[in-house]
């Protein structure tokens, strides 16, 4: 999954992109509002996290900016301002939640979870599909009750395929949700991951549950 950190305290910016990054996803980071609203009028993300006091625009122009381009995305604010007011100001305007610093990273990081869940309409962090389940708290991986081990780009590539079962994801569309702006791999990166991913996932099952749509790209589904 990928997500735009917009905070203009570097220190600050950097410690969230290393928790995030440590719990599996592919991040982008940026340092003032102007930045971030042109970010977010070329690439997708999955959840935008936004400090609301930065130079050029603040996180609400920012929020409305992005709700006028048609995108839902969720967003999270993340500021020092906690009068309720505020609060109520920063949900009102369409983000889905607001964290008030200083905050626990892994609250941080629990939240991202649940605005996830919550953009994908899930309402628990263990993912299912056949016999295969993925807890995106613990990142545990099990078929058949068995544990799988798998890289982090491996879980994070299966924790997309499994937030969309049943759909077809391109494959460029996929490289854009588990990929950042820092990657410097070949054109044949997210075949080769499908392939790894493969073997893991339905090596030594009868029923496989990854499948290819040729012409489309991948999707994860049971089959009779």
């Amino acid at each position: 999954m990928r997500l735009l950190v917009a905070e203009d305290e570097r220190d600050l910016n950097e410690i969230i992109l290393q928790k995030l990054k440590s719990e599996g996803y592919s991040v982008d980071a940026c340092y003032d509002g102007a930045e971030a609203m042109d970010i977010l009028s070329y690439t997708e993300y999955d959840a935008v996290l936004l400090d609301i006091m930065m130079p050029k625009a603040d996180g609400y122009q920012v929020l409305e900016a992005l709700r006028a381009s048609g995108k839902e995305t969720p967003v999270l604010f993340l500021t020092a301002r906690d009068a309720i007011e505020d609060r109520v100001r920063g949900l009102d305007s369409g983000a889905c939640d607001y964290l008030v610093k200083p905050f626990s990273l892994e609250e941080l990081a629990a939240r991202v979870r649940a605005a996830l869940r919550i953009s994908h309409g899930k309402s628990t962090n263990l993912l299912t599909i056949d016999d295969l389940t993925v807890d995106c708290g613990s990142h545990r991986v099990t078929r058949g009750g068995k544990l799988i081990e798998l890289s982090a780009k491996e879980y994070a590539l299966l924790e997309y395929l499994m937030l969309n079962q049943g759909i077809v994801l391109s494959r460029e569309k996929i490289e854009n949700h588990i990929w950042n702006f820092d990657y410097e791999g070949g054109t044949n990166v997210v075949d080769v991951y499908i392939s790894y991913l493969r073997k893991k996932i339905d090596g030594g099952h009868e029923k496989r549950l990854i499948h290819t749509v040729r012409g489309r790209g991948y999707v994860l589904r049971e089959e009779a």
